[in-house]
């Protein structure tokens, strides 16, 4: 449970591109809404709704004067319009510190007042909205003087700072967000998932390719956004294809060059040979073609690697019997594995078809039963099977030598890399050449502990089997 949490947790700490883009979203709408409360103030500040309206001052003014021989009737009257003021400013409550207040003056007497809270607000200049100093706070105020009689008329407003404080005490500024960016998250979320679906195509054919495809991407999107995006990667895996195919063909021109001197040194060598009497020398010289032995089949394997590295997918049209191969390599290695004192046996299932490149098969077959003879002890056995699993060929090579620790199976596959604890010398490219062999064919190969007594080392190697109507023809080996 707590690890499961920990996952969690180290999953959610780490960066987001949509968890930023989400927080972006979230803060212009912050600001949008901040924006439009701040500019709602100072418009109220700037043009106070009540105080412009000439009209509410004229109705109040006749109110006043209409109803000024009946005290109780002008109170009453005054008081219902005062009110519908309140209401009209958008709050209920008269005696609240965002209600407008309402003062009239008559014969130079204050006949009403919406609150005795609110001291006496003048104006300095009538007819015209003024900041007013009253009771410590600050008022928008204007004061109608009427032209027929000595009726004033005074109304103000709390100041825009007033205003601030209070919408922000009564949550009018914060719980419209607190509402409403929860069911933004969702819909914001789901228009960045649409718009960001060219940019998981991308990602998707990038993560498909195998570490040795350097074609070009052949998702072009249209988008200006990801087009320097996709043309640099196009771009960077043509420098890299252009690289290696450099450096493949320079390792394929050293090796056949080193093969002629190679093969001249090894002639040479042994007409020395023949021609000296010395034990000694004739020792020296041995050691000497078991040099020559070790540096030709190290030229080879490289030759065998290039041209499994060379193979593409697309020219990979033959059909052919693995069963039928498997027998015919065994037949041309058996010599070797007789002068090493190693027997070797082939179990096959019927036959087996795959479709493939016959030299780089035949490369893969060979380094595997090669490496298994190699390391298996004096009257040990090689055991070879092949069969098919399903839509798979198998091949299984299994030997009776120390074997290969787990630690140590997979970094076998890389080339020149060979276990510290082997005794038999070689350059660490069989196995290097068998993986890319199968990673050409779209297999896999599994390197795991045999099952004989003895323990050794048991090579799977799994290919897609042929279809029946595939157009190739068989070849005959």
């Amino acid at each position: 449970m707590m690890q499961a949490l920990a996952l969690r947790w180290r999953k959610w700490k780490q960066p987001s591109l949509m968890r930023r883009l989400l927080l972006a979203q979230m803060v212009v709408v912050a600001l949008l809404w901040t924006m439009a409360i701040a500019l709602l103030l100072y418009d109220s500040y700037e043009d106070p709704e009540l105080l412009k309206y000439q009209k509410i001052f004229h109705a109040i003014t006749t109110i006043a004067e209409n109803l000024a021989d009946r005290p109780d009737r002008q109170q009453e009257t005054l008081a219902a319009f005062d009110q519908v003021l309140v209401e009209a400013s958008g709050d209920g409550d008269a005696a609240s510190d965002t209600a407008a207040v309402l003062q009239v003056w008559q014969k130079d007497r204050l006949i009403y007042r919406s609150t005795a809270g609110v001291p006496v607000i003048l104006n300095t200049v009538p007819n015209r909205i003024e900041t007013v100093e009253a009771g410590g706070r600050a008022w928008r105020a204007r004061t109608h003087v009427s032209p027929n009689s000595d009726t004033r008329v005074t109304l103000a407003e709390p100041s825009v700072w007033r205003l601030t404080v209070t919408m922000a005490y009564r949550g009018y500024y914060l719980l419209p967000l607190v509402i409403s960016l929860p069911f933004l998250i969702f819909p914001a979320w789901l228009s960045m998932r649409v718009a960001l679906r060219p940019w998981r195509q991308v990602t998707k054919e990038t993560s498909e390719r195998g570490p040795a495809d350097m074609t070009p991407l052949s998702y072009t999107p249209p988008h200006k956004e990801l087009q320097p995006l996709v043309q640099s990667i196009n771009s960077l895996l043509q420098r890299v294809r252009d690289s290696t195919s450099r450096e493949r063909s320079l390792i394929a021109d050293a090796a056949h060059e080193l093969r002629t001197p190679l093969a001249a040194m090894r002639v040479n060598v042994e007409a020395l040979k023949e021609q000296s009497t010395d034990e000694g020398q004739r020792e020296l010289m041995g050691n000497l073609l078991r040099s020559n032995d070790r540096a030709a089949r190290l030229v080879g394997q490289l030759l065998q690697l290039m041209r499994s590295d060379a193979v593409l997918h697309g020219d990979l049209p033959v059909m052919l019997s693995l069963d039928a191969l498997v027998q015919d390599r065994l037949a041309m290695i058996e010599g070797l594995a007789s002068a090493r004192g190693v027997e070797l046996e082939l179990e096959c299932e019927g036959h087996v078809p795959v479709l493939g490149e016959r030299e780089s098969l035949v490369s893969m077959i060979d380094n595997l039963i090669n490496n298994a003879i190699k390391y298996s002890p004096a009257n040990g056995t090689v055991l070879v099977k092949v069969a098919s699993e399903g839509d798979r060929a198998v091949l299984t090579v299994a030997d009776q030598g120390p074997g290969i620790p787990p630690a140590l199976r997979e970094r076998v596959f890389d080339r020149f890399f060979r276990n510290p604890d082997q005794t038999q010398s070689g350059s660490g490219l069989g196995l290097a050449i068998v993986k890319s062999v199968v990673d050409r064919h779209s297999g896999e190969v599994v390197l795991a502990e045999a099952e004989a007594e003895g323990g050794g080392l048991l090579a799977t190697v799994r290919l897609p089997l042929a279809a029946a109507e595939a157009p190739q023809p068989m070849l005959s080996l």
